[in-house]
């Protein structure tokens, strides 16, 4: 079930953002009473079209909601994004939102900004430690599952699969979480690895290029970003290998053409970004204006194919 901020209570929002109000708050609540609130992000990766996505409908709400975003992009490094949460803390932000490279480094960031009274709230990824106010994200594990149940039909229910993993970041173990609690129900699919790619595709690519080499009758991978699947994919090609199955994680434009052209990438769990970014923002306001909002906001997934795309084309 997805948060959603009645429309009338936006609207009336929205009325009284012009109103003077108080710099100083209680930790946990928002540091200026009303006017523009000034919200610091850090992104964990700004180049990423899922990124961009979240992006977009984040500052278009924003605007909607009377907030000043500044993004920064944290690069999928955790001491980049500790420095910028410092710095939006000594800028006094009103609020933070956090997308993490790391789910446990970044807790010292969190109970920093706690200690400044600083509301923080994370997006697609969640920090481990530290509070949050509430975390915004896809149903990770209801899309592992989903992954998981396509590799098992495609491989007829047996077969030796690899996880091209990335597990520092959380949002990923609960991917990896689902995809192997739905394989499980299949006696004959055994995962034999889960190598880090770092959801890197360079190093994706490195990884897949090693389990190929080291099972020569590995039948399937399951890649934990579009990044991964995409690194995986070329290795794959590189191989000349027919008989692997590929499965994704995002729905990114570059994974949706390999699809649709019949690659080895035979499907994707697929997010919803903007999605995220815009209940994030409705999420914050309705923090700014006193609510309670749930310590988890779920955000709808899916899974595309070859066939939904060529449907979703022809409907164009």
């Amino acid at each position: 079930m997805q948060f959603r901020i009645p429309a009338a209570i936006a609207a009336a929002a929205m009325l009284l953002s012009g109103c003077g109000g108080n710099k100083t708050a209680a930790p946990g609540a928002p540091a200026s009473g009303a006017g523009t609130k000034k919200i610091g992000v850090t992104l964990l990766g700004r180049t990423d079209p899922f990124y961009q996505d979240m992006e977009k409908a984040m500052v278009a709400e924003a605007k909607l909601k009377g907030m000043e975003l500044d993004v920064q992009d944290g690069n999928h490094d955790l001491s980049t994004q500790l420095a910028q949460v410092e710095n939006f803390i000594s800028q006094k932000k009103d609020a933070l939102i956090l997308c993490p490279a790391d789910s446990d480094g970044i807790g010292g960031a969190v109970e920093k900004a706690n200690a400044a009274g600083i509301p923080v709230f994370t997006a697609d990824i969640k920090a481990n430690k530290g509070t949050v106010i509430t975390h915004v994200a896809s149903d990770n594990v209801k899309g592992g599952e989903l992954a998981g149940e396509r590799m098992a039909k495609l491989l007829n229910g047996k077969g030796k699969v690899v996880i091209i993993d990335y597990p520092s970041v959380a949002s990923v173990r609960q991917r990896t979480e689902g995809f192997a609690k739905a394989v499980a129900k299949f006696p004959g699919i055994q995962i034999v690895e889960r190598p880090n790619g770092k959801a890197k595709r360079d190093e994706a690519l490195t990884q897949t290029e090693n389990m190929l080499q080291k099972y020569p009758d590995l039948a399937g991978i399951f890649a934990i970003n579009d990044n991964t699947a995409l690194g995986a994919l070329k290795a794959i090609d590189n191989s000349k290998r027919t008989n692997v199955v590929l499965i994704g994680y995002d729905g990114d434009p570059e994974a949706r053409t390999a699809i649709l052209s019949g690659t080895a990438l035979k499907a994707d769990a697929v997010q919803y970004p903007d999605k995220i970014g815009k209940q994030t923002i409705d999420v914050i306001d309705a923090h700014f204006r006193g609510e309670k909002t749930p310590a988890f906001a779920p955000v709808e997934v899916g899974l595309i194919d070859q066939e939904s795309l060529k449907k979703e084309a022809a409907a164009k």
